[in-house]
């Protein structure tokens, strides 16, 4: 009860702030709102500021999440993944929100390296810097220190902000309760799931807190793109890394962000802009598991003329099926071939079986058919499947969180390719990729390898079919008997059950009595 009452508190203060910096004016209320909701809604924009119209839906956005702190930073960044809970539009506003808080003190951050490694900074590194970025989760230092070979390593050095699990912990309550309300009060909203988004907000969140996790996965997409001549990833120190510290090596290089910079290196832009777009690509068709957060501060033009991406927190995994979906609709959209990604999204279970085939590919041909004939810098593949997912609802298809991240990141990749060179032909840069990857697990040498599986497992199920028929002809027995005897308890059984229920007994009894004293304690508590 003490619980619910503190988030119903912080959600009251939330709603304030948000009132306060307008974003409740950037909201279209839905058509079907209640009377209601829709006078509460109109009574909470009279604590709007009075220059508050006068920015935009970034700014407002950013301002109060900003002053709400870095869960709602996160969240609001969270949220910019899924245009289908808060519209195109709004979730465009958020993907500026930047996730940027002041610094915490190098004594703190001295502290918590030496917690976290067991040794004083000064013994671990040679250098170590003031902070150079600080974010809602982490900050970085920049530092370098001697390996067992007598090289100088220079590295940067991430540390979590202390106490930030509690600080999250705490919103987190806040953010359930207003789901639950969401869900309670707007019907249509449970077929998007709002509980499950801040279900799925917790896990990353709690994922982000272990930076051995984005460790392991800044490795594992190192092994993963290791033979690329165009993309690579900094490799880990592993033994100065640790759950809230991680240590991974510097880059040298121009942040994608800087294009006055990349222009004066010489290096040519459109073909960098096809790396971004292409290595995407790869890794989420090849590997099944990409950079799902690939914003131009996140990638550098490394010293060596590769694409180098920084910050691993946020990772997207694609299953076969989902490679398959998504390799199968960009296919079919280049060739045409609306009727097969009709049949894909029936095969993969991403339309209910109750709708038709054919009424889905003419939905798909009005996304199709107006991007042939355009020109092809006006052709936007992260804007096709935005258009995609507008038919969710309409065709009753369930959300797919990995589909709307994948579909997020590609808007990101997309938005950075057109800034290298905005007259990019994003489906010829595509297309080989995603030929190739329909040629390898779709063509004639696919088949034949999934026969040779199929052969191996058959000949593994036939090994196994005597000792299965003797364990049916047993379980057949074991019918019979039952069928003509009944079932019988021997004099152990029948014991053990009575010895079970009589713990069960003293275990309920039991448990009511440290109820009660617990709620008698925190009366006390409460009128002391």
């Amino acid at each position: 009860m003490i619980g619910a009452s503190s988030a119903l508190l912080r959600l009251a203060h939330t709603g304030y702030i948000l009132a306060r910096e307008g974003v409740f004016s950037i909201i279209e209320p839905p058509a079907d709102l209640p009377t209601g909701p829709r006078i509460a809604l109109a009574f909470i924009k009279l604590f709007e500021r009075k220059n508050a119209s006068a920015r935009n839906k970034g700014e407002r956005l950013s301002a109060a999440l900003n002053r709400l702190g870095p869960s709602y930073v996160k969240m609001g960044q969270f949220l910019a993944t899924r245009p289908d809970l808060v519209g195109p539009e709004l979730a465009q506003a958020l993907t500026a929100l930047q996730d940027r808080v002041p610094a915490f003190s190098m004594k703190e951050a001295k502290k918590a390296v030496a917690d976290a490694l067991g040794k004083k900074v000064e013994i671990l590194f040679e250098s170590f810097s003031e902070p150079i970025a600080a974010a809602s989760i982490a900050q970085v230092h920049k530092a370098s220190f001697i390996d067992a070979d007598g090289e100088r390593q220079h590295v940067a050095v991430k540390i979590l902000r202390p106490n930030i699990a509690q600080r999250f912990q705490d919103d987190l309550a806040s953010f359930y309760l207003a789901a639950r309300l969401i869900e309670a009060v707007h019907v249509p909203s449970r077929r998007l799931k709002p509980v499950g988004v801040v279900d799925t907000l917790a896990q990353s969140i709690r994922l982000e807190m272990d930076l051995r996790l984005e460790a392991a996965a800044m490795s594992e997409m190192a092994e993963n793109c290791a033979s690329d001549d165009d993309f690579r990833v900094p490799a880990i120190h592993w033994s100065k890394s640790e759950k809230t510290v991680m240590t991974m090596e510097w880059i040298d290089g121009i942040k994608l962000n800087d294009i006055e910079a990349l222009k004066a290196s010489g290096h040519d832009l459109s073909a960098l802009g096809r790396t971004v777009i292409q290595s995407f690509l790869r890794h989420a068709l090849r590997d099944g598991f990409f950079h799902a957060d690939m914003h131009p501060g996140n990638l550098f033009l490394g010293n060596d003329g590769k694409l180098v991406a920084v910050d691993f927190g946020i990772m997207g995994r694609l299953g076969m099926k989902e490679q398959r979906f998504l390799a199968e609709i960009l296919y079919g959209f280049i060739k045409r071939d609306y009727r097969r990604v009709s049949m894909v999204h029936f095969e993969a279970g991403y339309v209910p079986s109750s709708q038709d085939v054919d009424t889905f590919a003419q939905a798909l041909r009005s996304i199709g058919e107006p991007i042939h004939g355009r020109d092809s810098a006006e052709i936007s593949m992260a804007g096709l499947l935005q258009q995609l997912f507008e038919f969710t609802e309409l065709f009753g298809m369930a959300t797919r969180t990995e589909l709307i991240l994948l579909q997020k990141t590609m808007v990101v990749a997309e938005g950075v390719a057109r800034m290298l060179d905005d007259s990019l032909n994003l489906w010829n840069t595509s297309e080989p990729v995603v030929k190739s990857w329909m040629e390898k697990n779709l063509g004639p040498v696919a088949k034949a390898r999934e026969m040779a599986e199929g052969l191996t497992v058959l000949g593994t199920l036939s090994a196994q079919l005597p000792e299965m028929a003797r364990r049916a002809e047993r379980l057949s027995n074991s019918f019979d008997e039952m069928g003509r005897d009944g079932l019988r308890l021997d004099a152990r059984t029948v014991a053990a059950i009575g010895q079970a229920e009589a713990r069960r007994g003293r275990s309920g009894r039991l448990a009511l009595w440290v109820i009660a004293i617990a709620l008698a304690a925190i009366a006390i508590r409460i009128w002391s």
